[in-house]
C-alpha cells in the first residue's frame, strides 16, 4: 500500500529517490525513536526534537502539559514530522558532488489529545519504541504523573521517504583526477551499559537491556 502522492509530500529534488509505500516509511520510522516536529504559531516556525512511538498509521508523542509543543499541537494545527538516519558520508572527487547515504521519512498530519484513559497506551508505545519490554520492568506512571503529561496521537495523513545508497557520482572528466573517493559508512553502536550509582543491591541486569545487547541495533 502507498500513501497518496500530492504536492505536499512529493519528493521534488532527485525524485527517483522518493518512496511512497508504507513499508519504506514505516521501516525508517521504526528504526529510530527521536523525531523532529515542525509547526507554526503566529507566523513563527518551530522545530522540536522529541521521542515517539508508532502503532499502524498513528504516531504518539508526549510532553509536559504546558509546553509550547503540546499546547499548540493539540489545537489541531498542521504538523510535519521527520526522521533521518545517516548511513555514510559519500566523498566524491569534486566537492560539489560530496553527499551522504541516508534514509529519511517525512510525515504530515494533525494531532489529537488523548484522554486520561488513553494516555497509558500512547506512553507504552513510545516506551516500546525506545526499548522493547522496558515498560513492563518499570514502575507505571502515577495519576499525578499522567495529569502532568499530555499525550498526542498524530494520524498519518500523508508521508514519503527519501533514500540514497551507493557511491559518489562525479563528472566524467573528474574520474581521471588522482583524488580518493568512496563512502565512509556509519552505523549505530551499542556500548556497555553503566549501572546507576544508587542501584539497589538486589537489582540485576534488566532483561530488556540484556536483549538489546545481544541483538544489537
Amino acid at each position: 500500500m502507498e500513501f497518496e502522492k500530492t504536492e505536499r509530500n512529493k519528493v521534488k529534488r532527485v525524485p527517483s529517490r522518493g518512496h511512497y509505500d508504507k513499508q519504506s516509511v514505516y521501516e525508517i520510522l521504526d528504526a529510530g525513536f527521536v523525531c523532529h516536529l515542525g509547526f507554526e504559531v503566529d507566523g513563527q516556525p518551530y522545530v522540536i526534537p522529541t521521542s515517539y512511538g508508532r502503532d499502524g498509521d498513528i504516531i504518539y508523542v508526549h510532553g509536559a502539559t504546558k509546553s509550547r509543543l503540546m499546547l499548540n499541537m493539540k489545537k489541531g494545527i498542521p504538523v510535519c514530522l521527520t526522521v533521518t538516519h545517516i548511513d555514510g558520508i559519500v566523498l566524491a572527487r569534486s566537492a560539489f558532488h560530496h553527499s551522504m547515504n541516508y534514509r529519511s521519512a517525512i510525515v504530515f498530519g494533525t494531532a489529537r489529545e488523548m484522554s486520561e484513559e488513553e494516555k497509558e497506551h500512547g506512553l507504552f508505545m513510545i516506551s516500546e519504541n525506545i526499548l522493547q519490554d522496558r515498560w513492563e520492568e518499570s514502575r507505571k506512571p502515577t495519576p499525578n504523573e499522567l495529569k502532568a503529561t499530555t499525550v498526542l496521537r498524530l494520524e498519518i495523513e500523508q508521508a514519503s521517504a527519501k533514500i540514497r545508497t551507493g557511491g559518489p557520482v562525479d563528472e566524467p572528466v573528474d574520474y581521471e583526477l588522482p583524488i580518493w573517493a568512496g563512502v565512509v559508512p556509519f552505523e549505530t553502536k551499542i556500548l556497555s551499559p553503566k549501572p546507576d550509582d544508587r542501584l539497589h543491591e538486589q537489582a540485576t541486569m534488566a532483561e530488556s537491556v540484556r536483549k538489546l545487547m545481544s541483538n544489537g541495533v
